[in-house]
């Protein structure tokens, strides 16, 4: 499957607070994933894919959390998509710190500056296939926030710029 060339997406969602019921309990912590397994499903009603590693710490937050994000990566993009891969990684805390992004309004989940897209969705249905989940969403709100390059793409194992 390392041939076939797939758009590279950042994944994100807020944690759900420790206690909902208490305005002054901490907010959840935001989470963010790089991922390839990213598709659309539907245009009526508007639906999107992605495939998680099960026991993942995005598809664990995804079983309880149902509201997510999705910023489509930008050519000029791939530093964040390599930062959100790392085995072994930082806290996600540390990792979005330098990164631009805005929190969306439905999803309260970061958004990437300069993204050639962004969705904000609602999990509709879980799938588990194998050693992975699919995670289907309902968009609920859709941007275009920038237009500048290409998409970046992953193909035999290494991200890539078309062209």
């Amino acid at each position: 499957m390392s041939r076939l060339a797939a758009g590279v997406v950042l994944v994100t969602a807020r944690e759900v607070p420790l206690d909902p019921d208490d305005p002054s309990a901490p907010l959840g912590e935001d989470v963010g994933m790089t991922a390839t397994a990213f598709l659309s499903v539907s245009l009526d009603p508007p639906l999107v894919l992605v495939s998680l590693r099960n026991g993942s710490r995005m598809d664990d937050l995804l079983d309880e959390q149902p509201l997510w994000a999705v910023s489509v990566l930008s050519e000029s993009q791939r530093h964040i998509a390599g930062r959100f891969a790392m085995k072994g990684r930082i806290s996600d805390r540390l990792l979005f710190e330098d990164i631009p992004y805005v929190r969306g309004e439905v999803a309260d989940a970061p958004l990437v500056g300069g993204a050639l897209a962004t969705l904000e969705c609602r999990t509709e249905q879980r799938v588990t296939a194998g050693d992975h989940t699919l995670v289907i969403g309902r968009v609920l709100a859709a941007s275009l926030p920038g237009d500048e390059g290409g998409p970046l793409a992953y193909f035999k194992g290494k991200y890539r710029q078309l062209g």
